[in-house]
């Protein structure tokens, strides 16, 4: 079913580690050339890398802040005079600034979460968009959370706002994209086990009461997302085009 993905020429936002490090893996398994984007963990974007080519894929090294949008706009470009164009990018970068409860939440905190979940996302698809229609089509593959449906907690609205920002754009240019068959789509994660919670602080305890809310009573793994991912990337997908797909235990 994925054998048509050997070759596609993918770029994978926020690849050094938790989702989209997995995301790069699985679909350089399958034989893309996957372009692994970091801001600052390098070690792990070439371990990422590393168990690529080990699997006989192709991999390359791409760095940049994406809170800076000029560093976004290089890297898409970047990404493009190496690889030669692009079939897929998956707008994976994301993270929460500011985790606190909304009556303390600062601005740069509010705006950091939106340059990198919902602006750094826009004008990548964007720079992605302007060679997939002069090559014929692609995919642009979204993150988005499960913190968009529920509007986040008290101390992630912000984000959960910021995704659903994303989600909107996933609409939008799958409306402009489907003349020039560039399918866009949204995966929204749930509670997924990644380093990302114990950087932000939660207790053990936070996570179990988190965990106890998910129907299917357990975290996801990254793997979950991945798979969606594959399966959206691949010629499997090359019918669906501006939905919003969760996978999140039932949540």
């Amino acid at each position: 079913m994925f054998e048509d993905l050997k070759g596609k020429r993918v770029l994978v936002t926020g690849a050094s580690s938790g989702i989209g490090a997995n995301i790069a893996e699985l679909l350089g398994s399958y034989g893309a050339s996957v372009g692994v984007h970091y801001r600052s963990n390098k070690k792990g974007a070439l371990e990422v890398i590393d168990k690529i080519t080990k699997k006989g894929g192709k991999a390359k090294l791409f760095m940049g802040d994406l809170l800076q949008i000029s560093a976004a706009i290089k890297l898409l470009e970047s990404f493009v005079n190496t690889s030669g164009g692009i079939d897929v990018l998956v707008n994976n970068a994301g993270e929460i600034y500011g985790e606190v409860n909304f009556l303390e939440l600062d601005e740069k905190s509010w705006d950091d979460t939106f340059t990198l979940n919902a602006k750094a996302p826009f004008f990548l698809a964007r720079e992605a968009f302007r060679i997939m229609k002069e090559q014929g089509g692609g995919k642009i593959i979204n993150i988005s959370s499960v913190s968009a449906k529920y509007g986040g907690s008290l101390k992630t609205m912000h984000y959960g706002a910021a995704k659903s920002a994303l989600d909107s754009i996933t609409i939008g240019l799958a409306r402009a994209g489907a003349e020039y068959n560039i399918l866009v789509n949204s995966v929204r994660g749930g509670f997924i086990n990644t380093p990302l919670h114990k950087k932000l602080g939660r207790s053990e305890k936070d996570i179990k009461d988190r965990i106890r809310k998910i129907p299917l009573k357990r975290a996801g793994e990254p793997e979950d997302i991945a798979r969606m991912i594959l399966f959206l990337a691949s010629k499997a997908g090359d019918y669906i085009t501006g939905e919003i797909f969760t996978v999140a235990g039932g949540d």
